[in-house]
């Protein structure tokens, strides 16, 4: 096939983050020949980039075939547990409440692979979240602790799949609440820090900031302003100067700027561009998950611990072939090498899961 310059440019680019320094992705070689029909339910957004990864599955395993029920990353649980669909391809992790009401009703455990990142500007493909400030603010930058002391509060734990993790308790002493707190000086040392988000999913629903900021905690700042329409969060924090938010980059105005990010104060810091969240240095870079089920229509679990021909597709994905893919259909991103190598790890583990074991005792 032939790109146009500018597309082939945007895959070599994509691809080389992909691989990182000196490595290599293996090629998709068949460890099995597989056939019948794989069912995939979840996430429109990704709807082009499942095409392309079926087709280039069915070059080298042309006796299966495909059946796609794409409506919402919510509805890809459902069919999980339903047993209408095989793979539930989601833009976002899953909540607590569907991982314990799928696992209670019928014994389903749901294991989690990621297969691309999000997008770093593209609006509905898991894009990464930008910090803003308003454009007179002099801070510079900040680091992930720092977001967890503005936007978060006291805490008893966070939820980790299905465990509540207190190592990531916390109390009040931890609050950041005015601006000298975070190194400003003069008149801006006693002024409030005003915290500015998304609206709140309700119980058990953990967003992907949660989860990686506060631990998977649902406790907010008492000061929280709330929004449903993003693009007004930034027109408001706009004309705010004590404002802070945490949107995607495309909600960005000129009134407001996005702030370099670090893990801890030691930095790097690193600003949110496309090659910083495709070779996931960016801190607030946001996976892109495929769920499968490990156990069969009689709630026991398989040998392999999943589907065969579901596994075998997700070696498709996280192969050369199946990364190439994400690049060519141009919104999510390729997989850094550790990444893979990670998610290659996880899908040949014959490791009994935690939930399980709970449950054979």
């Amino acid at each position: 096939m032939n790109f146009p310059k500018s597309i082939l440019q945007v895959l070599l680019t994509s691809i080389a983050a992909c691989l990182g320094a000196g490595g290599e992705l293996p090629d998709y070689k068949p460890s099995m020949h597989v056939s019948g029909v794989l069912r995939s339910c979840g996430n429109p957004q990704m709807a082009a980039l499942l095409q392309r990864w079926q087709a280039g599955f069915k070059r080298a395993q042309p006796d299966v075939q495909f059946a796609d029920d794409l409506r919402s990353s919510a509805s890809g649980m459902f069919g999980l547990d339903m047993r209408t669909a095989d793979l539930a391809l989601m833009g976002r992790a899953i909540f607590p409440y569907e991982r314990y009401g799928v696992y209670e009703r019928s014994w389903v455990y749901p294991a989690q692979i990621e297969v691309a990142t999000g997008s770093a500007t593209a609006l509905h493909k898991s894009p990464a979240y930008a910090i803003f400030v308003h454009k007179d603010n002099p801070l510079a930058q900040l680091t992930v602790r720092q977001l967890e002391g503005i936007f978060g509060a006291e805490r008893g734990g966070g939820w980790n799949a299905l465990t509540w993790d207190t190592s990531v308790a916390r109390t009040p002493k931890d609050d950041l609440r005015t601006w000298g707190q975070l190194g400003l000086k003069g008149e801006w040392a006693t002024k409030p820090i005003h915290p500015y988000a998304q609206a709140g999913l309700g119980a058990g629903a953990i967003t992907y900031f949660q989860s990686r900021v506060f631990g998977g905690a649902e406790t907010w700042n008492e000061g929280l302003r709330e929004y449903a329409d993003r693009q007004q969060m930034l027109a408001d924090l706009s004309r705010d100067p004590l404002g802070i938010a945490y949107a995607p980059l495309a909600y960005a105005t000129a009134d407001v700027k996005a702030l370099p990010l670090a893990e801890t104060a030691a930095g790097p810091f690193v600003r949110l561009t496309k090659a910083s969240v495709a070779d996931r240095t960016y801190p607030l870079h946001r996976p892109v998950y495929i769920y499968y089920t490990m156990d069969n229509r009689n709630t026991e679990l398989m040998p392999t611990l999943g589907d065969p021909r579901v596994k075998e597709f997700l070696r498709y994905i996280l192969s050369r072939q199946g990364q190439q893919d994400i690049a060519a259909e141009g919104s999510y991103l390729p997989l850094p090498l550790a990444a893979i190598q990670v998610q290659r790890q996880k899908l040949d583990s014959t490791e009994i899961p935690l939930e399980h074991r709970f449950m054979e005792d």
